[in-house]
């Protein structure tokens, strides 16, 4: 049984259809994940200024001396 060009080139196309669909699908998981720490930031940051608010935060008075 020889192998021939035409079995080689139906072979390397299969796998190169295999590998763009393992790409897109890499692709689309870093999408979601890197969606997901921007919301994960966002609502820290506003909750924690929030929290900042309620407490009043600190006061200063500044009085001039002549």
């Amino acid at each position: 049984m020889a192998i021939e060009r035409a079995d080689l080139e139906a072979k390397l196309r299969e796998i190169e259809q295999v590998v763009d669909e393992t790409k897109e699908s890499a692709k689309n998981t870093g999408v979601v994940v890197a969606v997901a720490v921007v919301v994960i930031v966002a609502l820290a940051f506003f909750m924690g200024r929030r929290k900042g608010k309620k407490a009043g935060g600190a006061r200063i008075e500044v009085y001039r001396l002549r």
